[in-house]
């Protein structure tokens, strides 16, 4: 199309136009698996509006031009869908972008070039075709024009018939939700206004307090660390069950408290860790602006308190609960997070505080996995770096297996690290964020943060550790732990079980929320934050297939 741009009419610029943004939606309209009439309205309504808009002005070239924002979201859209399968843009998705700094993106881009490069193939050709006719000054016919706007407009009334004759579908949430790109423009619209709650948080949590206080007061020195594991499903550990030796160190170990039922509240990093470190239950997501952080909690308890990051700051909630820790560190290259353990050990060695709080925000096995481990911990190869393909799951998956492998090294360190300390009542709490999808079962899923969850991305890794002053101190919290394994549990846990780990009370610690309490009783109904960030149970309410609740059921969630 480069060489024969000047050779194309506008009539058929306008029709590739039209083509071009079609894509996405006939993709989605076979993917999204909604009622088989709103597919059908969604498609002829599309068409209808696509063909009238190419046709309201007699330069075709400049209404290319114009649509840019129409094909940026379905460039973007086709690059999503070769990831996810289906789904359409979410509003987490255009946080992400905010949220993800430039070499991770790389990491990913340089990995998915097929999808990029079918959408330099389909878009580039028709900007640059778009803009030979500017310059050359090309014109629609006017008679092509009438007819082309005619075409557009009844055929656009005859797919909103459809859906209304239709009679079964709510027409404001089917137009909202369903229709492409006007959900991904509300869903950006969403996302927007999450960045300027994000933006005034500091003005909107301000005059917070915890008013915390102890019930208890151990006289010897008390550490305790919070470990964040990052992309870390609970389907790849040796310790829940997979068949590999992902595990080898701290399955070794007798003193360790597995919990082995807990799902994310959201699949989203730049969600799911700041409600890790929030008391915000999933149903007050408002709360999270208004509220301050572990490391707040921790300071009105006259703790020292430690954020220690392999991830860079990127403005986003995270970084803004972290802010009120005394010390902030973020790690530099090659963020391998052994480094975590080693500022954990100086930090203990130089601070003679009483009592310390560690929260280790780690790298984990966030994409690209094989950057995430040292190379002699490449145990199960090949790991070479792929496209993302289906083809080449194999690969991925030893890739990510190698990097929960370097994980369970960390672990252990940390833990021997802290078992290290004599006479010192030490405690770890580790819990990923999310899980991640490996192309599993042969389907066309990979990473995490999509709008129609899976199992994989659920279902997350989390543990305990006490060192024996601990267990000698507060034998009771040790016992329901060990109570605890199996108690059906969100992400929402962490905040609570951390609090009371130490002993810290608050009215915005809630006890039966804590995997160290005897008489834990808070995930009878789990709940998760869809991307509009509602509350909605985690049953048919999400959207979860039959073959999906199949793969929680294989696995022991209860759904």
């Amino acid at each position: 199309m480069f060489l024969s741009a000047r050779r194309i009419t506008p009539k058929h610029l306008s029709y590739l136009f039209v083509a071009a943004l079609m894509l996405p939606v006939v993709i989605l309209a076979l993917t999204e698996h909604t009622p088989f009439w709103v597919s059908v309205a969604c498609v002829v309504m599309q068409l209808g509006g696509y063909t009238l808009f190419a046709s309201l002005a007699r330069r075709s070239g400049v209404m290319v031009w114009i649509g840019l924002p129409l094909i940026f979201f379905s460039a973007f859209q086709v690059v999503l869908l070769y990831l996810f399968g289906n789904s359409v843009i979410a509003a987490d998705m255009f946080l992400n972008i905010l949220t993800t700094n430039p070499t991770e993106a790389s990491e990913l881009l340089g990995n998915i070039y097929p999808a990029l490069v079918a959408v330099v193939v389909i878009y580039i050709p028709l900007l640059w075709g778009a803009f030979v006719h500017i310059r050359k000054r090309r014109l629609l016919r006017h008679r092509l024009r009438v007819r082309m706007a005619a075409a557009g407009a009844t055929t656009f009334l005859a797919g909103c018939m459809v859906l209304v004759l239709s009679g079964r579908y709510d027409v404001g949430r089917i137009v909202r939700d369903e229709l492409f790109p006007v959900n991904a423009t509300y869903n950006l619209g969403v996302a927007i206004s999450e960045a300027r709650k994000i933006k005034h948080f500091n003005e909107s949590s301000a005059n917070f307090r915890f008013r915390a206080s102890r019930t208890a007061r151990p006289e010897c020195r008390e550490v305790y660390v919070f470990v964040i594991g990052e992309a870390s499903r609970a389907a790849s550990w040796q310790l829940f069950g997979y068949e590999r030796a992902t595990n080898p160190l701290l399955s070794r170990r007798d003193d360790l408290y597995l919990f082995d039922n807990i799902t994310t509240q959201s699949n989203a990093t730049h969600k799911s860790v700041p409600l890790l470190l929030s008391s915000a239950h999933t149903s007050q997501h408002n709360e999270l602006y208004r509220r301050k952080g572990i490391p707040a909690l921790f300071n009105e308890a006259d703790f020292t308190t430690y954020f220690i990051s392999n991830q860079q700051p990127q403005g986003a909630m995270i970084d803004l609960l972290a802010r009120d820790a005394h010390h902030i560190i973020y790690m530099d290259s090659p963020h391998l997070d052994m480094q975590l353990v080693g500022a954990m050990r100086h930090a203990i060695e130089e601070d003679d505080s009483q009592k310390i709080l560690f929260i280790l925000h780690t790298y984990g096995s966030h994409y690209s996995y094989r950057h995430r481990y040292p190379r002699e911990f490449a145990r199960f190869v090949p790991d070479d770096k792929v496209p993302v393909r289906r083809r080449n799951a194999e690969m991925i998956r030893n890739a990510y297996d190698n990097s929960i492998l370097y994980t369970d090294f960390v672990l252990n360190e940390i833990i021997s690290s802290l078992d290290s300390l004599e006479g010192i009542s030490t405690a770890m709490l580790y819990c990923a964020d999310h899980g991640e999808d490996l192309f599993d079962e042969g389907k066309r899923r990979f990473l995490h943060s999509s709008p129609k969850v899976t199992y994989h991305q659920l279902h997350i890794a989390s543990l305990a550790w006490f060192s024996p002053t601990y267990r000698e101190l507060f034998p009771e919290k040790v016992e329901a732990a060990a109570l605890n394994k199996s108690v059906p549990a969100t992400t929402y846990a962490g905040f609570h079980t951390l609090a009371d780990m130490a002993s810290i009370t608050s009215p915005y610690v809630e006890p039966r929320a804590s995997l160290v309490n005897i008489y834990y009783d808070f995930g009878a109904v789990r709940y998760y934050l869809n991307d509009h960030n509602r509350a909605v149970k985690l049953n048919a309410e999400i959207g979860i297939d039959q073959e999906e609740r199949a793969t929680f059921a294989h696995y022991g969630i209860k759904l």
